[in-house]
């Protein structure tokens, strides 16, 4: 008989709920057509890459460097692109960044896993704040770490700090925030960081260890109006940071960001050494060598913001004049909207009713909301604004 670790037997098998709901929509499109299903399950980012990316894509592949820009670079990155976006970070953020402070990776996914792996050892704790990407616990666990979920202020959905600090102990390894939040699009505000960076410095010389804050950061540059997203790395030193050109370019498919392990964490050599040692065991190597050109020379642009906050204050609007209880969005491409029904999941089922495909946010570790992705086509909303009042009058 075949013996296979059951774990990921199961992984492979059970998509998330995120995935699956996808998976429903697609189905559902083929039956009634895909004009019929309103499907705001992915986050899949609907607006054009900006001109940056294509034109400098066209511009290396009619140049002579259209042979050489496919081939092996060194494991971290090529050095002339990691020298660009350590000078680009550093006019934007400050910090003395240098190119040996960073390695391109396959994406968030390839960041945050390389990064759980370079730091754990058995017993490790990773504290994670509610609600957050369905995948962390994954990685974490993956990595033989184990989560430690602590929940939000539900008011504004900040961290709870009585939580977090309670949650905090010998074998914390690190803390996970990601801001701008998926999936609640709130933005975690200066004086937010500014106490988290106070409660882990207190808590590092309380242990006599360093207690690592792992920045994920791929919604950083979208924000709307009225909101800044803090640079971390300047409020804490032992902060690395997890980064994906994804959203910021709408190149989620080309699998590039990278991570930074700023000058000032504790035993740096070492820490980016066993990072990119992870990478090596993991086999995440040389990131795509094309994108990472077009990352590094196009760090800092964004695709076009004003759609996502045009659709934000769209959706925000209706969904509060029909009734439901929203938490406004400072940024990303998500909207939380509490279920009315005791369940979720339920109430996501009875949306299906009216081809609303939504994504329950229990496996975020947050029961009773749905997350609404937005990152559609405006028009698309447009449209499914009478099934959501259909919805509203059906369950309030």
């Amino acid at each position: 008989m075949l013996n296979l670790p059951e774990q990921k037997v199961a992984l492979g098998t059970v998509r998330n709920i995120i995935r699956d709901t996808f998976e429903y929509g697609k189905r559902r499109s083929l039956e009634i057509g895909a004009e019929n299903v309103f499907d705001f399950s992915l986050g899949n980012p609907s607006v054009p890459a900006p001109n940056c990316v294509n034109d400098k894509i066209k511009a290396i592949l009619e140049s002579n460097e259209s042979t050489s820009i496919h081939q092996y670079t060194s494991a971290p990155g090529d050095l002339k692109n990691l020298e660009t976006l350590a000078a680009s970070l550093n006019r934007r953020f400050g910090g003395g960044i240098r190119p040996s402070d960073l390695y391109f990776t396959v994406g968030a996914a390839a960041s945050l896993t390389c990064t759980f792996h370079g730091l754990t050892v058995k017993g490790d704790e990773y504290v994670v704040l509610a609600p957050f990407f369905i995948e962390y616990k994954v990685f974490i666990e993956g990595a033989g770490g184990k989560v430690v979920v602590t929940p939000p202020n539900f008011e504004n959905f900040q961290p709870d700090f009585t939580a977090i600090e309670a949650a905090i102990n010998e074998n914390t390894k690190g803390v996970i925030i990601n801001s701008p939040n998926n999936p609640s699009g709130v933005v975690y505000s200066e004086e937010t960081i500014k106490q988290l960076a106070a409660l882990l410095k207190k808590k590092s010389e309380e242990y006599a260890h360093p207690i690592f804050l792992i920045a994920d950061e791929p919604y950083r540059e979208l924000v709307f109006d009225g909101y800044t997203v803090p640079w971390v790395p300047n409020y804490y030193d032992n902060t690395i940071v997890c980064y994906s050109y994804s959203k910021s370019l709408s190149i989620p498919g080309e699998r590039i960001g990278y991570i930074l392990v700023p000058p000032t964490v504790c035993e740096h050599d070492k820490v980016y050494a066993s990072i990119c040692g992870a990478g090596r065991q993991l086999g995440f190597v040389n990131a795509p060598s094309l994108f990472q050109r077009i990352a590094a020379e196009c760090d800092g642009e964004t695709s076009d913001i004003s759609v996502y906050q045009h659709n934000a204050e769209l959706m925000y609007n209706s969904l509060t004049k029909m009734g439901f209880t929203c938490i406004r969005p400072g940024g990303t491409f998500y909207l939380l909207m509490k279920a009315p029904m005791e369940s979720a999941l339920e109430f996501c089922l009875k949306a299906r009713e009216f081809e609303l495909l939504l994504v329950p946010t229990d496996a975020f570790m947050c029961e009773g909301f749905v997350r609404i992705a937005y990152c559609v086509p405006t028009e698309r909303i447009e449209r499914a604004l009478p099934a959501f009042e259909k919805l509203a009058k059906s369950c309030l």
